[in-house]
């Protein structure tokens, strides 16, 4: 499947050092320098393509947006591959609720996903791969778990033993009732009859009535959530068999923490030999005036309204950079406001002729980022360069700084 187009980077001068980047691994607690390395494997968890995209899905994307442009800007290569869950229960859901064909339903929102997307300047993943086209990997990955012997049946259905993993929890680090809890919030079925533990993980779902399947070794039906995305980060990041870990950089919102990163994790171990991944990093979830924002609630904020409504996506960026990733964030219009105000702020300071000096704004925003993507002092750098332009201090190159943001922080003025 196609992803949407390429953004160009401007390259940032050698002028300036690009120090290690320290992030925040879920699974530790700390923040951990990455090792220098000639290439990153980064793998991202896409859309459920049924209400694309909401604020929650452009911070999430934005957060790793960063972290592509920073490894990049430090001189490696990225391979960056994203996900469509483009079969799932919550788009069956919702194209029988709305009386639309599944498939249209979920052709439209990755229409509307891309689209967002290129507004948003984010860059595009090399592989952006839906569930459906990626079958053929899934049974693959599903045929290995069974050569291991991780797999059993209930009811035709086929489950994962997710303690087959020696290291199953500890990337998530819950309790076992932390777990059990979790899990049946989000997706899973710990009680239902017939598994061998509550938590084991649904790979294959036999076909029902009314509902898509796929022929497969194991009868005709569709995958579980955890397989896919294990599948498809193996087959397309190429790992090198010989590292510990399978991949640098698994992500996602932290509504994905357990059981999706937990249970894929689990069942990457075993079909690879390999741990997964060497960092598991997480955006914070978004809410709206005092609440959470969630499709129950129905008070969701979408990017393709805003930016219908004329707001700058530059803005939109600007909003969702001014907090710590990894923290949640509360949405409010006033916040969206103060954006609007201070990117319009910045596009005038820029197209001043004489413009307070440059060189340490840059240097000090690339220090900032190295720091667990510090975007709130890089924000607070930025404010203090446009008040000194404004008070008219002079020896700066406007243009390289423009150039530098662009690079760094995907802000195209």
């Amino acid at each position: 499947m196609r992803a949407w187009p390429e953004v160009y980077i401007p390259r940032l001068s050698e002028r300036f050092s690009v120090p290690p980047l320290s992030v925040l691994n879920t699974s530790s607690k700390r923040v951990e320098e990455f090792p220098a390395k000639p290439i990153y494997r980064m793998y991202v968890c896409g859309i459920t393509p049924y209400d694309a995209t909401h604020l929650g899905h452009a911070a999430t994307y934005l957060t790793f947006d960063l972290i592509h442009r920073y490894l990049k800007a430090s001189g490696s290569e990225v391979r960056y591959v994203q996900n469509i869950t483009d079969i799932d229960d919550p788009l069956l859901e919702r194209a029988a609720r709305d009386g639309v064909d599944w498939e249209v339903l979920a052709k439209s929102q990755i229409d509307l996903f891309r689209g967002d997307m290129t507004d948003l300047h984010i860059l595009p993943p090399q592989h952006y791969v839906g569930v459906v086209e990626a079958m053929d990997l899934v049974v693959s990955s599903i045929v290995a778990l069974e050569d291991s012997e991780t797999t059993y049946n209930v009811e035709n259905d086929l489950y994962f033993r997710v303690h087959s993993d020696s290291e199953f929890g500890s990337r998530s680090d819950y309790t076992e009732a932390q777990m059990l809890s979790i899990f049946a919030e989000r997706g899973g079925d710990p009680t239902r009859k017939g598994k061998e533990n509550p938590l084991d993980a649904l790979v294959w779902l036999a076909q029902r009535d009314g509902e898509p399947g796929w022929a497969s070794v194991f009868g005709k039906g569709r995958p579980g959530w955890h397989i896919e995305c294990c599948a498809i980060a193996l087959h397309y990041l190429q790992p090198e068999h010989s590292e510990e870990y399978a991949i640098d950089i698994q992500g996602g919102g932290s509504d994905l923490i357990f059981p999706h990163h937990e249970m894929s994790a689990a069942q990457s171990r075993i079909i690879s030999k390999q741990r997964f991944s060497r960092t598991y990093i997480h955006a914070g979830m978004i809410g709206l005036d005092g609440e959470k924002m969630s499709k129950s609630r129905g008070n969701l904020v979408f990017v393709s309204k805003l930016i219908a409504q004329g707001v700058d996506p530059m803005a939109i960026r600007w909003a969702l950079m001014g907090h710590q990733f990894s923290d949640e964030l509360m949405w409010t219009t006033e916040r969206l406001q103060d954006a609007v105000t201070e990117i319009d702020d910045l596009r005038l300071q820029m197209s001043r002729v004489d413009v307070a000096p440059t060189d340490s704004v840059i240097q000090s925003i690339i220090n900032a980022l190295s720091n667990n993507l510090d975007t709130r002092e890089v924000q607070s750098i930025l404010r203090a360069w446009m008040s000194a332009t404004t008070a008219g201090e002079t020896g700066g190159e406007a243009g390289e700084l423009s150039r530098a943001l662009d690079t760094l922080l995907g802000i195209a003025l």
